[in-house]
């Protein structure tokens, strides 16, 4: 399904709600290698399988979009066929996860692979030493991957970007399961989230 550039383009962190759904937890060692992936490029990083293992109560039912952390979107076989996976796939791979102790669980991270050097420097804040987040960020609307429905930055290499449009969809797919925080518009009457990254 190709998208069209939106009128007036928006880029969002996408997290779990604080909802009664399960969430994921990764598995530290495959958390710790994507990482170091998105960090330094190497092939030989590059995930070939991730693990997780499920948080919450038991009784709670399992979301559609359960993991909160910036650079491993989780998403359940449900909400791929309905976003369509190839429309998915221009931002990178698909990459079944293991679910410790779940059978018949389908669940997917989206490995973004499209880095996108889009970010106004002089504009935005000075990205932190440690791990490259920009807490205020402008974008160079010329640059904007917007056919994309996600991304990540040379600058902060560790946070998946999602374009306003595939927020928008994925959002209204899950309805309550996912909030979605406004990191910067082209709109300029919007107004972004007061810390995009933070918990």
């Amino acid at each position: 399904m190709t998208e069209t550039p939106e009128k007036s383009p928006a880029v969002y962190r996408l997290l779990p709600k604080l909802a009664e759904y399960q969430q994921l937890t990764p598995n530290s060692w495959d958390l710790r290698q994507l990482k170091r992936w998105q960090r330094l490029g190497a092939e030989d990083d590059k995930p070939v399988r991730f693990r997780a293992e499920w948080a919450g109560e038991r009784n709670w039912p399992e979301g559609d979009f359960p993991s909160g952390y910036p650079g491993a979107p989780i998403l359940s076989r449900h909400l791929i066929d309905q976003f369509g996976a190839d429309a998915l796939r221009a931002a990178g791979n698909l990459l079944p996860v293991d679910i410790e102790d779940a059978k018949g669980d389908e669940y997917y991270l989206l490995l973004v692979e499209q880095v996108v050097d889009c970010l106004d420097l002089r504009r935005s804040s000075k990205p932190k030493k440690l791990n490259g987040e920009v807490k205020n960020a402008v974008y160079r609307t010329d640059a904007l991957p917007t056919r994309l429905p996600a991304f990540r930055l040379p600058q902060f290499p560790g946070a998946v970007q999602w374009n306003g449009w595939a927020a928008d969809r994925l959002v209204e797919f899950t309805g309550d399961q996912i909030e979605a925080r406004l990191c910067w518009s082209g709109d300029p009457t919007a107004v972004p989230h007061p810390d995009p990254w933070g918990f």
